[in-house]
This record gives C-alpha cells, sequence and structure tokens, in this order.
C-alpha cells in the first residue's frame, strides 16, 4: 500500500515535503500504528501539536458534539466559544485580548501587524522595525519567513518584507548594536525550536528588557512551540520574570486541530480596530472547542507538575546513555557529534517503531504527547541506546 501511496503522491501532489515511507491510520494515547498494522511510540507530537495524544475521549467527544451542530460561520456574527478560550487565556497570562487565526505563521504575521500599527497610531510611522534572533524561526508566510533569521529558508523568496533587522541569539552587545531609531519590537523564542532546542539565556532575557525598557519597544514572544504546558508552565515566559507585550501561540493549542492565537495587552490590542486585521476560518466553533478542552487539561491540578517530573526524566535517561539533553519540560533536545547523524538516527528509529524529531544542523528534538508517561519514556530510551550503541 505505501507504494501506491508514494507514487499516487508524486503524481498529484506539489513535492515541498520529504516524507518518511510511512502512512499513519490511528492513534491510540501516545501510539501510532501505521496501514500495515506496525505500531510506533511518537516522541514528536505531531511537531509539539497532538498536547493530548490521540484518541482523548474528551476532545473526541468535543468535537462529534460541535461537529452535529456548527462547524463554521463567519466572524460577522458572535461565536461563544471563542469568548471562552480567549477568557481562559486572558485569566491565564499577562494579556488583556486575544485574536484567533489558523497557524503559528498566521499569529506570527498578526503580531509584526499589530507593532507597525501600534506605533502608527502612536504617530511614530518610521518606528517599525523589528529585531528577531539568527536561529530563531517563525514561520513560512512572507513576513514569518523575513522574520526567521536563517539564511537557508530565504534561498528563492527574495526580496523579503523590509524592516525586520536581525541579531545574534544570546549576544547582548550584537543586540544593541542592531538598535536602530526606527526600532520597535524585539521577538524571540524562549527556547529556539527549529533552530535546535537552544534555551535563552536569562541574562540575555534581561538585556532584551532592560532595552525595551529604555527605548520603549514592545516586546514579541513567539510561543508557537513553547506554548500550552511544553515547558512545564502553560507559557515559557512564565518561567521569567518578565511580561511580554505580545504572545503567539499555535501548535499544541488545538490538540491536532488548526489555531492560532495572539495575545496582547489591551494597549496594543486595540490598535486592531474593525477592517486592519480578520481572518475567514480564526476561532471557528470546531478550532475553540478543541482548544476549550486542551486548556482545561492542560491547566487541570497536577498536569503540568507531571510534565515538569517526567521532562526531567526523560533529561535522566538520555544522559544515562551517554548523551547531553537541554531544554525545559517536555520540550528536549540533542546535540549529536558530528559522526552521527541525526537524520539518520530518527530514519533507524522509525524503523524500530519510535518516532523522534531532528532540529538545527544535527539535533535530536523530543517533544511527545504531553500525556507521556515513564513506562513510554523508558521504551523510547531503550530503543535509542540499542542505535546508539
Amino acid at each position: 500500500m505505501i507504494n501506491n501511496l508514494i507514487q499516487e503522491e508524486k503524481k498529484y501532489l506539489i513535492g515541498n515535503y520529504a516524507r518518511f515511507p510511512v502512512a499513519f491510520e490511528r492513534g491510540e494515547g501516545v501510539y501510532l500504528y501505521d496501514t500495515e498494522g506496525k505500531k510506533y511510540l511518537d516522541m514528536l507530537a505531531g511537531i509539539a501539536v497532538n498536547t493530548l495524544g490521540y484518541s482523548h475521549p474528551k476532545l473526541i467527544k468535543a468535537l462529534e458534539e460541535q461537529i452535529k451542530k456548527l462547524i463554521h460561520v463567519s466572524n460577522l456574527f458572535y461565536i461563544p466559544p471563542q469568548i471562552e478560550v480567549a477568557k481562559l487565556l486572558v485569566e491565564n497570562t499577562c494579556g488583556d485580548k486575544v485574536f484567533f487565526c489558523n497557524s503559528g505563521a498566521e499569529a506570527n504575521e498578526a503580531a509584526i501587524k499589530l507593532v507597525r500599527k501600534y506605533f502608527y497610531d502612536k504617530g511614530r510611522p518610521d518606528k517599525y522595525e523589528i529585531i528577531t534572533f539568527t536561529g530563531g524561526f517563525h514561520g513560512r508566510t512572507i513576513g514569518s519567513l523575513t522574520a526567521t533569521a536563517q539564511p537557508k529558508y530565504h534561498e528563492g523568496f527574495k526580496p523579503l518584507l523590509q524592516g525586520i533587522r536581525y541579531a545574534e541569539f544570546n549576544n547582548p552587545e550584537s543586540l544593541k548594536e542592531t538598535i536602530t531609531d526606527k526600532t520597535a519590537a524585539i521577538m524571540f523564542e524562549f527556547i529556539q525550536g527549529e533552530g535546535g532546542i537552544n534555551p535563552i539565556d536569562p541574562q540575555f532575557l534581561e538585556t532584551i528588557k532592560q532595552i525595551a525598557k529604555e527605548k520603549e519597544l514592545l516586546i514579541v514572544v513567539d510561543e508557537v512551540q513553547t506554548g500550552i504546558g511544553r515547558t512545564g508552565k502553560l507559557f515559557a515566559y512564565q518561567h521569567y520574570d518578565i511580561e511580554p507585550d505580545i504572545i503567539t501561540s499555535a501548535k499544541g493549542l488545538g490538540g491536532g486541530v488548526p489555531v492560532g492565537a495572539v495575545i496582547a495587552k489591551d494597549e496594543v490590542a486595540r490598535v486592531l480596530t474593525p477592517g486592519t486585521h480578520g481572518s475567514t476560518f480564526g476561532g471557528n466553533y470546531l478550532a475553540m472547542v478543541a482548544a476549550k478542552v486542551v486548556l482545561e487539561e492542560v491547566l487541570a491540578e497536577g498536569f503540568l507538575t507531571k510534565v515538569v517530573e517526567n521532562g526531567i526524566y526523560l533529561k535522566e535517561g538520555l544522559r544515562r546513555i551517554g548523551l547531553k539533553p537541554k531544554g525545559y519540560g517536555l520540550m528536549v533536545g540533542v546535540d549529536l557529534p558530528e559522526s552521527i547523524s541525526a537524520k539518520e538516527i530518527a530514519k533507524k528509529a522509525l524503523e524500530k517503531g519510535l518516532i523522534v524529531g531532528t532540529a538545527g544542523t544535527n539535533t535530536l528534538r523530543f517533544v511527545p504527547p504531553l500525556i507521556v508517561e515513564k513506562n513510554h519514556i523508558d521504551e523510547a530510551i531503550n530503543i535509542l541506546e540499542g542505535l546508539l550503541k
């Protein structure tokens, strides 16, 4: 069956993905089953998307009930579950207002527009530049692609959006040198996901805060991958003494249903008046009921404590087999030596029934469903140990 799928895909789909020769048919908990019936332990979760794993009963029930009633109406009308999800996000963050879209790239595009409109309305249209950092990743639409300071993603798509400047991640002097009179905001990830699971240096964060305060800049945090409990807090910024002006979210927010969100301070949010921004599918009924279930589960007593405990257990397991893990919670990476290819390890792991990801130059990435248990982690470590030997 898989060979037929490969041939059909080549015939009908644009070839912008390098796929593994596997097609999945169903999932249960942290396991996936392919069309041949083979079982796989998933330590990637659709790249940090399937927060509650597969076939979660509460998520299924909520979606089934909603499908029977309404899937979509336009944002010309009030959509009650939007308000319910926004309330959960506002009550559990430093933000005041929420805008819903469909993906992380869309959320980051909205954040870029929000920054520009904010200073335009303040009578400072000359302040429009946004600083992002090397190794960061913010999406593949033209604005979010420009914000992604990795040249390999830019090849063939220039000229890019004007007004994005790059500084070196975790380098205070580089940041200071990049600031100009036109700088409006600093945008960054607390852990660079696609860049190789690179955590922010706390001292570097202090520099960002200091400069933002002195220069009256907005702080935009991309929590597309780090958010929704991934690091052991609802959002990664909550590990630090900081209140961002804008937070972007997606991936894990819908538990597999496409949804993105921008959470902003009221002073910033108010500049998006009717007609200045929108999304046809943003905040639709299906996405909102999914997001509500995910948030309620993640915010339930003890859930995030378990994420922290299992994240520590995962790191301990990786150290036990001679690896040096980095990251927080269940967002963990391991930089492999040049003699060992992360992509080759991921390929061989798949053959053994283990799904892991890669990132950066040569990093193995572990972002499992947040419902993963210690016995699943043991299973993953045992497979990896065999491959590395």
